[in-house]
């Protein structure tokens, strides 16, 4: 009897996800198509995330949040490169864009849950927020940030 060992999908769904970006690279997918390739790509986005919690829970506590957090941007930033190289002029402000709202997202997170857990808390995030928000205006301002 003859034992076979089946590839796991966190690696099965990478490569067909390549195998469709090279398929369809310089095209105009229908739209069946176009949902099959974002399909694919969610479901690669989701493998290179369950790499990176594996990894993560090997190196242990301190390192393994820096190296869940870096996964994750590296996918975001990726995203966006992806969508502004194929888009026209429309997508130049998407970067811009896209740091001010997830520093919005943040601070409101931060400053809620300070809030929640602990009054004297809040007047520290508070403080802190409005030096990420200095330094945002600030970025923005100079035009260091797109």
């Amino acid at each position: 009897m003859r034992v076979t060992r089946q590839l796991p999908w966190t690696l099965v769904v990478p490569a067909l996800a390549l195998i469709a970006l090279g398929a369809t690279w310089g095209r105009k997918p229908g739209d069946v198509v176009l949902a099959l390739v974002a399909a694919l790509l969610a479901g690669a986005v989701l493998a290179s995330v369950h790499h990176a919690e594996v990894v993560a829970h090997r190196v242990g506590e301190p390192l393994g949040s820096l190296v869940l957090a870096v996964a994750v941007t590296v996918i975001e930033v990726g995203l966006i490169v992806a969508l502004m190289a194929s888009g026209d002029s429309e997508t130049d402000t998407l970067a811009r864009d896209t740091v001010f709202a997830a520093a919005m997202i943040t601070c409101n997170g931060i400053v809620g849950l300070f809030k929640q857990h602990s009054p004297a808390a809040a007047k520290g995030a508070t403080a802190g927020i409005a030096v990420a928000g200095a330094g945002l205006a600030l970025g923005r301002r100079l035009r260091v940030l797109l």
